[in-house]
């Protein structure tokens, strides 16, 4: 007689068994050492705050808030009382007139040692070459490499009050390269022989110029006032200049900007030696 088999109970596995890690994070949320010390607080277990190490923490607090509130005091103070600002201005102007002077002494050194060429020119030269030596001088005086001497006019020239302060908005009151080069021109057409501007002596290769808002002459920077020295008969170029287009410039100037400007006579001018220009493509011609 055969027993018969009973079926074995099967367990059925959990439909979540393979998602062990969601399971703890969705039934224990809270990390088993903190819910243990939770509990051991709930019940009395903890070890509280020792009041000495309480205390140090007020303390640390109270400083640090006593630094802050005071770095916030010092701080308002700085800037309800700010430094004077520097006028950028003021600065650049200052190193152009130092830059002026040095470029001044080197110029005055060029104008001697270009005298000192000459006479040892003529003494190498003597007597045989004195008509040439003579020639040669006189080229220069018309070239503006010479220095020369005469009765002539001063136009000065100078930025309004307002600019020089170096308030703002106070461009267009300025003197401008544009301006001297109508000046210039028109003591050209008036008759003048040598001009110089702030004793920088005016040649045909001379340059009037801009750059930002200093004004070039020469490649040497100026600043106001700027005086304009012109040697030739002073009545006819003073008769002459009224009639040119730069008189009305002038006049307009002082209207619409308060650029000031002024002719005088002077009848004993001494006008520099301009520099000798370098000529690098031209050449004398065979046929002379």
């Amino acid at each position: 007689m055969s027993e018969r088999m009973l079926p074995t109970a099967t367990v059925e596995p959990r439909p979540d068994a393979s998602m062990t890690l969601l399971r703890e994070v969705m039934e224990r949320p809270l990390d088993p050492g903190y819910d243990d010390a939770a509990r051991r607080r709930a019940a009395g277990g903890g070890s509280p705050v020792r009041p000495a190490r309480r205390l140090a923490g007020q303390l640390l607090v109270l400083l640090l808030a006593a630094a802050i509130g005071l770095g916030g005091v010092w701080a308002a103070r700085s800037l309800r009382n700010p430094l004077p600002e520097l006028n950028a201005r003021q600065v650049l102007i200052e190193q152009i007139r130092e830059r002026t002077e040095i470029g001044d002494a080197l110029a005055e050194g060029n104008a001697a040692l270009r005298e000192e060429i000459q006479d040892l020119q003529e003494q190498a030269f003597g007597d045989t070459a004195a008509a040439a030596v003579a020639e040669a001088r006189q080229l220069g005086v018309w070239a503006g490499t010479s220095a020369v001497v005469g009765p002539g006019v001063v136009i000065t020239m100078q930025d309004s009050d307002r600019a020089q302060r170096g308030e703002p908005g106070t461009e267009e009151e300025r003197v401008t390269d544009f301006d001297l080069q109508v000046v210039v021109n028109a003591l050209w057409a008036s008759g003048a022989e040598a001009i110089a501007i702030n004793g920088i002596r005016l040649t045909g290769a001379t340059a009037i110029r801009s750059a930002g808002d200093a004004v070039l002459v020469d490649l040497r920077p100026l600043v106001t006032p700027y005086r304009i020295e012109a040697i030739g008969d002073p009545d006819g170029m003073r008769t002459r200049f009224a009639q040119t287009s730069a008189a009305g410039h002038l006049s307009f100037l002082s209207s619409r900007w308060q650029i000031g400007s002024e002719m005088v006579v002077d009848r004993d001018l001494s006008l520099p030696a301009g520099s000798s220009p370098r000529l690098t493509v031209l050449q004398p011609s065979e046929d002379g």
